[in-house]
């Protein structure tokens, strides 16, 4: 548990250009926080004193606004930067070195027992706002675009955006088309449809291009 503690503040470190030392990791950032009081959960979750866990978990969400559950499964160098409004389900699992955004959700879909949140492999990134919803794969390396609405497994090397999300690139290839993924230039139905009526009167015979 105590490498982890190290583990995690490496990480940051590492990725954060903000960091300015281990210190101010320890001492200020609620990402660190959340996975360090987490970790202590879960020592207690397996040791059965689910109460204990659940009590420290939530002591936590209260001062840092994330919610882990004590049951979920983490590796080492977990990063939450900013990490306001992130969820992580019981049954969560999450591999080495990955980095959580602010308000991701690792969640289920229902109230069905047993695996019923997302498992994501080593060197995932989940964009702010995304949410992966549903006990699934997610392959190592991907990267989850932000405020992608993820429902279905993903392969190793992938990149996904979309509501719900779809491969955008996978080993580096773009592999869907840039209209099915393009939410900034998307058509005007209203235009389309007034093309579509003026096109049906040219058909029968009104002259509407020169009427006021």
């Amino acid at each position: 548990m105590f490498k982890n503690f190290i583990d995690d503040m490496e990480s940051i470190k590492k990725r954060d250009p903000a960091a300015r030392s281990y210190f101010e990791i320890w001492l200020t950032y609620a990402g660190y926080r959340a996975v360090r009081d987490y970790r202590l959960a879960h020592w207690f979750y397996k040791r059965k004193m689910f109460l204990l866990a659940r009590i420290i978990s939530q002591v936590s969400r209260f001062f840092t606004g994330i919610e882990i559950h004590p049951g979920a499964k983490i590796g080492k160098g977990l990063f939450i930067d900013h990490g306001m409004g992130v969820v992580i389900g019981e049954t969560a699992e999450i591999g080495d070195n990955c980095i959580l955004y602010q308000g991701v959700t690792l969640g289920g879909t229902g109230k069905e027992k047993g695996k019923r949140h997302p498992t994501l492999g080593d060197n995932v990134m989940v964009g702010a706002g995304a949410k992966v919803l549903g006990p699934f794969n997610v392959g190592n390396n991907v990267k989850i675009a932000a405020n992608a609405v993820v429902l279905n497994e993903i392969k190793d090397n992938c990149t996904v955006a979309g509501i719900p999300a779809r491969v955008a690139r996978c080993e580096g290839k773009k592999v869907a088309k840039e209209q099915d993924l393009d939410q900034i230039n998307i058509p005007d139905p209203i235009e389309k449809k007034f093309k579509e009526i003026y096109k049906a009167l040219r058909e029968l015979g009104c002259n509407i291009d020169n009427e006021q």
